[in-house]
């Protein structure tokens, strides 16, 4: 077990966490057939069976559940110790990968990379773009960007900000059809909704005082906050977008608010959410830090 290699350990658990030596391969652009040489070589190292093989796909064995264990700590100290020189130089490096909404990273993660860059310019950032709620473990993800109200206790999070949600529509929209006066009348309307978040299409308003929720039928669909925010851009009807987005692209002229007076924005935190292992490390830690500060400003 001597000569057992970190990079060894961190294929097996990235082996156990995919449940795929093909995913494994994928990932790392080498061919299948080294990913299953380097997983003989460890059970001989180890003298078990790590890992059940069928057509079912891929089980730890008690023994390999052991071996990931101790991998995970081991590969865990490196990293920790790797972060440790690396804050002691005053500079933190290497790979970020941070999960996001396709909205939250064109609008605001995207444009805060020219002053992560300048600030610590050792960091290497990779985003996973989607609306889908990534698994971190499985996926690699050091950093996970959440607007939710509640987190499971196995995280830890840091609120970097705040967003609400509002109706809006392109200019054009509103020149061919009007704009509704009213939630009633959005039936009237074409609108445009998500069917991935689908509580994102019950619409909420506040009228003379009582809390209302219109269910959004949208004539328009997507399964994702991105290709919703262009098919509102582009005309087609009228959408529901986070207030991050829709500021911004009012202020630029290329969309209006739709019933600004009955809008209710219940507006949600969001978190920058991390491994309870990970938030320490220096190269996370300043990803956390310059985002708080940024999203601030």
């Amino acid at each position: 077990m001597q000569q057992l290699q970190f990079d060894e350990m961190a294929l097996y658990a990235r082996v156990a966490e995919l449940g795929s030596l093909s995913a494994v391969a994928r990932e790392r652009d080498v061919p299948v057939s080294q990913v299953s040489r380097t997983l003989a070589r460890l059970e001989k190292a180890c003298g078990a069976r790590l890992m059940h093989r069928s057509t079912h796909g891929l089980s730890l064995t008690d023994e390999g559940r052991t071996f990931l264990a101790y991998s995970r700590r081991a590969l865990d100290t490196l990293e920790e110790m790797q972060g440790a020189f690396a804050a002691r130089s005053g500079e933190p490096s290497g790979p970020v990968r941070v999960a996001a909404s396709s909205l939250v990273a064109e609008y605001r993660l995207v444009p805060s990379l020219g002053g992560l860059a300048a600030r610590h310019p050792r960091l290497q950032l990779e985003l996973e773009v989607g609306d889908r709620l990534v698994d971190m473990v499985r996926e690699g993800i050091d950093i996970a960007i959440r607007t939710v109200n509640n987190l499971p206790d196995t995280v830890v999070a840091r609120q970097i900000g705040a967003l609400g949600r509002a109706l809006y529509a392109a200019p054009a929209y509103a020149q061919a059809r009007g704009l509704p006066a009213r939630p009633e009348e959005l039936a009237a309307h074409a609108l445009v909704t998500n069917n991935a978040v689908t509580f994102l299409n019950e619409w909420p308003f506040r009228v003379e005082g009582e809390a209302r929720a219109y269910p959004a039928r949208g004539q328009w669909r997507a399964n994702d906050s991105g290709t919703v925010a262009q098919m509102v851009l582009q005309g087609l009807g009228i959408g529901r977008l986070n207030t991050w987005v829709g500021e911004a692209l009012v202020a630029q002229g290329l969309l209006v608010e739709v019933l600004a007076g009955f809008i209710d924005p219940q507006p949600v935190p969001v978190y920058a959410v991390t491994a309870p292992t990970r938030h320490r490390l220096p190269k996370i830690k300043a990803c956390l830090d310059y985002w708080e500060e940024w999203f601030a400003r």
